[in-house]
């Protein structure tokens, strides 16, 4: 990277942004990667990056939920050692393993989602060994110390120190009972590896043995008993043999972990790019940013809505101000924008905000505008940003600016005048082009390094208070106008980005508002000219205009918004209306299905009653009689049309079964006949004989049958009878429900002369009454149930009543 360049990044406080980004990063190397993070090179990196970006950001909107990256840690310590011969400790090793475990895991998630082919590339080639995570597992203790498990030379060996440590621990025990009053404290405490017990320092020759240490007042002396010496000795060696096993355990765990070092390399930056994605992922959702699109140079570039990062930063944690978003539409044809308007305008925060959106887009992340977002991809972004002076060299601002001026035509067209390059893709963000020096001579510079610049990148955008160089665009095609827009009223800028106007001079028009007396204002314009002054008139009314417009599509906009609304209520409606004729037919559907089975149930009821009683022609009159009223019960009320079809006199008439027409002569409604004349015949015929010369029938009314001279009185009704006897009795006690289904059909058809039966299922857990109770509510000849009285028998026995 050349000086420019990293000058251009501190110059737009990328490495802010970067800071902002790495607190969303999960692991310590995905923060430590953003912070540092390299731009890319190349076109195609960038939109390898953005593709992972967009992918991590639907995968966690559409799992609803964030990547974990729990166990994840910077190895890469560990493996360099590793692979140099060096001894991992038994925390390392779980590292290594927490690690492996932790991106197995991500992969498993990756491989499992559809639509993510760039994330499923990244981690495809990745190998996680779980057969030595299992190794690290089973070997190392959560604590990081090796466990018992690791080997049966070492849990021998534990075992040894254990019984060597209680035969010390019960030898020591017995002295101090024997020697309590040589004992300054019941208590049995260590130096360094060796067993002692705090003896008062007048009576240590009553315990014999070797002095380790003493109290700071020598009051106590911490002797090792000579009786428990030797074993003090064997328990040493123990150790020792211990500390050479779990090296050799360790040993063999690092060194599969050399072995591999490579892959495990490979998976740590895997990792490391996963976690990346995912902070740039989560930084854009936070941003409220969309997915940049590279355009090629014959599209122009648009950024709607575009804010600033590092002051939406500021905004949401530092409680900054609101943020003032701007607009940028550049045509393709235009090579250099001028940027005029007061100074606090918001011109540097433009060129800013300008330069970190095509860094982001660069770097993978979402640039924080509006959709859609257009922009080339710029090999080269350099800057010359701010009145920097360098104290050392004794240069001035315009020198400074000078000095980077030539840095960023080298870093365009080579080191020297005898290399050249051709036109790169470069954005170059001139601050006060120009400034520094005599305004005339200023002028005149900033006029020519524009032109070149013109020639030589792609985009140029200059901020500058040069009046000559509004006037470029009008000699110029390729150079365009923008201003910062200002407040008369409240002598204050807006920060908004107004394209296609040049500023207008404020300097007269705000010291007068600020009270300088008129006739220094007067005495100004007259040495400033009519001319500037009809220009700043012009420039004032195309922002009238300009405004008059926004203030019109701010309308159109508000209009739209609420036709939309409109529409969306009455569709909203409309399917409402629709939801509810389709439940309407829906409840009709299922009150005619419950119609029809309930009368397939009476028919079926109206069936067995013939079935079981005598076939007499009592009995089948009944029947049908039971069935005329179901019929008149269940089917719907029909009503008689109108009668279409009268024949009237003098009419023609067709007489379909002769095969002639006919005249009326006459008719007769009672006897519903006609009396009619074909050639030389006359006859009468009924209505039902005859039809219109269209076809048209003549419907009749039905007569009413004659009542029978003498009808028989109808039977009287039966009683039931309440009593229980044998033939109206079921005990089904102990029996499953199915079993006990077939029974009670039997004992139905059994009483139904009788009109009731009894059910004894008795009480149990009344899973059997409940059973009970469902067969005998759907069949068709119970009319209800009731539980017997107490005296009968409770809740233990049902009466059903029969039809």
């Amino acid at each position: 990277m050349t000086l420019i360049q990293e000058e251009t990044l501190d110059l737009l406080e990328w490495h802010r942004l970067c800071q902002h980004l790495s607190t969303f990063a999960a692991t310590k190397l995905g923060a430590i990667a953003a912070q540092y993070m390299r731009l890319p090179d190349t076109k195609e990196e960038s939109c390898q990056l953005l593709a992972q970006t967009e992918e991590v950001y639907d995968l966690e909107n559409r799992l609803n939920t964030k990547l974990s990256f729990d166990g994840i840690s910077d190895i890469g310590d560990a493996l360099e050692r590793a692979d140099l011969g060096g001894l991992l400790s038994g925390k390392e090793l779980l590292s290594i393993a927490t690690t492996l475990a932790g991106v197995r895991r991500l992969r498993r998630i990756i491989e499992e989602q559809e639509e993510i082919p760039v994330l499923k590339e990244l981690v495809a080639d990745v190998r996680t060994y779980p057969e030595i995570e299992q190794d690290i597992h089973r070997c190392i203790e959560e604590d990081g110390k090796v466990s018992d498990r690791a080997s049966p030379r070492l849990r021998e060996i534990r075992g040894q120190i254990k019984v060597v440590r209680e035969r010390i621990y019960r030898k020591l025990q017995d002295i101090m009972q024997r020697q309590s009053g040589a004992i300054q404290e019941s208590v049995i405490t260590q130096r360094g590896d060796r067993f002692v017990l705090p003896v008062k320092a007048p009576q240590k020759d009553q315990i014999s043995g070797i002095i380790h240490d003493s109290s700071s007042t020598g009051a106590t002396l911490y002797i090792e008993p000579h009786s428990v010496v030797e074993q003090g000795n064997q328990l040493r060696q123990h150790h020792r043999q211990e500390q050479i096993e779990e090296e050799v355990i360790l040993r063999g765990l690092t060194q599969q972990i050399a072995q591999v070092k490579e892959d495990l390399e490979y998976l740590l930056a895997v990792a490391t790019t996963l976690d990346l994605a995912v902070a740039r992922s989560r930084y854009s959702w936070w941003l409220q940013a969309n997915p940049p699109r590279f355009i090629d140079s014959t599209e122009p570039i648009t950024l709607r809505q575009l804010r600033h990062p590092l002051l939406v930063w500021q905004q949401n944690h530092e409680q900054g101000v609101e943020v003032v978003p701007i607009n940028v539409q550049v045509d393709p044809k235009i090579r250099v924008v001028a940027i005029t308007g007061p100074n606090t305008g918001g011109k540097t925060v433009t060129l800013k905000t300008i330069g970190l959106a095509t860094l982001m887009a660069k770097a993978g992340i979402f640039i924080p505008a509006k959709v859609p977002v257009e922009l080339p991809w710029f090999e080269e972004i350099l800057a010359d940003i701010g009145d920097e002076q360098s104290l050392q060299q004794s240069l001035s601002t315009f020198s400074g600016h000078i000095r980077r001026m030539i840095r960023i035509i080298e870093a365009l067209n080579g080191s020297s005048p005898e290399e050249t390059k051709p036109p790169a893709s470069s954005l170059v963000l001139l601050d006060e082009v120009g400034a520094g020096t005599d305004p005339a001579e200023g002028s005149a510079l900033a006029t020519a390094l524009l032109k070149y610049l013109a020639d030589q990148a792609q985009l140029t955008i200059a901020t500058t208070h040069y009046g000559e160089l509004k006037a470029l665009k009008y000699q110029d095609e390729r150079f365009e106008n923008a201003s910062v827009e200002f407040n008369d009223q409240t002598l204050s800028p807006t920060y908004r980005l107004l394209w296609g106007i040049p500023g207008r001079s404020n300097a007269l028009t705000i010291a007068g508002r600020l009270g300088l007396r008129p006739e220094i204002i007067e005495e100004a314009r007259t040495r400033v000219g009519g001319f500037s002054e009809d220009i700043n008139q012009v420039i004032a009314g195309l922002e009238e205009q300009r405004r008059e417009q926004e203030q019109k599509a701010k309308e159109a906009s508000k209009l739209l918004q609420e036709t939309e609304r409109f529409y969306a209520e009455v569709s909203e409606k409309a399917n409402a209306l629709q939801q509810r004729e389709k439940d309407l037919k829906q409840l009709q559907e299922q009150e005619i299905q419950k119609a029809i089975a309930q009368a397939k149930a009476e028919i079926a009821q109206v069936i067995r009653q013939l079935q079981q009683g005598n076939t007499t022609a009592q009995n089948a009159q009944k029947a049908t009689d039971a069935l005329t009223q179901i019929a008149e019960r269940q089917l719907p009320k029909q009503k008689h049309p109108p009668i279409s079809y009268r024949p009237k006199v003098g009419e023609k008439v067709r007489i379909p079964g002769l095969g002639q027409t006919a005249e009326v002569l006459s008719l007769s409604e009672e006897s519903e006949e006609v009396s009619v004349r074909f050639g030389i015949m006359k006859m009468t015929v009924p209505f039902t004989d005859i039809e219109s010369l269209d076809g048209k029938k003549v419907e009749t009314q039905e007569k009413p049958k004659p009542a029978p001279a003498n009808p028989a009185p109808p039977p009287p009704p039966k009683s039931s009878p309440v009593i229980r006897t044998s033939q109206n009795t079921i005990d089904i006690r102990g029996s499953r429900v199915a079993e006990a289904e077939a029974d009670l059909e039997k004992a139905i058809a059994k009483a139904t002369e009788s009109g009731i039966l009894w059910v004894i299922h008795g009480k149990g857990t009344g899973k059997l009454r409940q059973g009970v109770h469902e067969f005998l509510q759907r069949h068709p000849q119970v009319k209800r149930l009731e539980l017997a009285p107490q005296n009968e028998g409770g809740s233990g026995v049902t009466i059903a009543y029969l039809t």
